[in-house]
């Protein structure tokens, strides 16, 4: 996949889908920085068992909604690794994917709208303002966005969640505009429900298995096909694609 010796950024990759990415992207030989916001002992015992396979990485604890934080993590990967490749915006704030608890649209406040923009969108564009200039002067980039299959088909509305990962999708095409001449790609990964993450635990059985029934595969994303289809957006076979987004939830949106 031609990620060997690479320096690839995960967000919020402590446990879950950053987790099941920093792995893959180890696997294949790339120097893995493991970031994560309060979860210090998972983040580490990642690392660990990426070096116990035979992989490199490094936990770095940083809130990607403060810039300063991400402008000081950044720096401590350019000083000691001498440049970064590929980052994975895969942090949010937190979210748990319950119909029963969940706030419709007459009970939402502006703040929950804007506590879900600061964790996808602002924390996107602190990590990924940060590492422009380097990947400018490489020539060479690869940005990558986690957004959700839910802006294409909100199956239970969690307006202010889905909301916020559309405006990521949008920031992901207008970067993807202005970095294509730098030999930066920028793009999105759409996941579907993934079982076994923690903001899905509280998801109920019954709307599980409608979501099942409706994809054409027969069972939920796995955190692993979410990182296969971030390592092919970071690898040499994506080349020439930008500005776009790759639904992975086994059919259920088709596009």
């Amino acid at each position: 996949m031609n990620v060997k010796d690479k320096v690839v950024l995960i967000t919020g990759a402590s446990r879950g889908i950053g987790a099941a990415i920093a792995k893959k992207f180890a696997a294949e030989g790339s120097f893995v920085i493991v970031n994560y916001l309060k979860n210090q002992q998972l983040a580490e015992n990642l690392v660990k068992e990426i070096e116990h396979s035979g992989g490199q990485g490094l936990a770095l604890q940083a809130d990607v909604t403060d810039k300063d934080q991400v402008n000081k993590m950044v720096e401590i990967i350019i000083q000691n690794l001498g440049g970064i490749d590929i980052i994975v915006n895969n942090a949010l704030s937190h979210y748990t994917f319950n119909p029963k608890t969940r706030k419709t649209a007459w009970e939402l406040n502006w703040e929950d709208y804007q506590r879900q923009w600061e964790g996808n969108v602002r924390g996107a564009y602190h990590v990924c303002k940060a590492a422009m200039p380097h990947m400018k002067k490489q020539m060479f980039g690869r940005m990558i966005n986690i957004v959700s299959n839910l802006i294409d088909f909100p199956v239970v509305p969690y307006h202010d969640y889905s909301t916020a990962k559309m405006a990521l999708l949008g920031f992901t095409r207008n970067l993807a505009k202005e970095l294509g001449s730098f030999g930066i790609t920028v793009n999105a990964v759409s996941p579907g429900l993934t079982y076994g993450t923690d903001s899905s635990r509280d998801t109920q059985e019954d709307v599980r298995e409608s979501i099942i029934q409706l994809t054409p595969m027969g069972r939920l994303a796995l955190p692993e096909d979410i990182a296969g289809s971030v390592l092919f957006l970071a690898s040499d076979l994506s080349s020439f694609i930008t500005g776009q987004c790759i639904n992975v939830d086994g059919g259920l949106v088709m596009k």
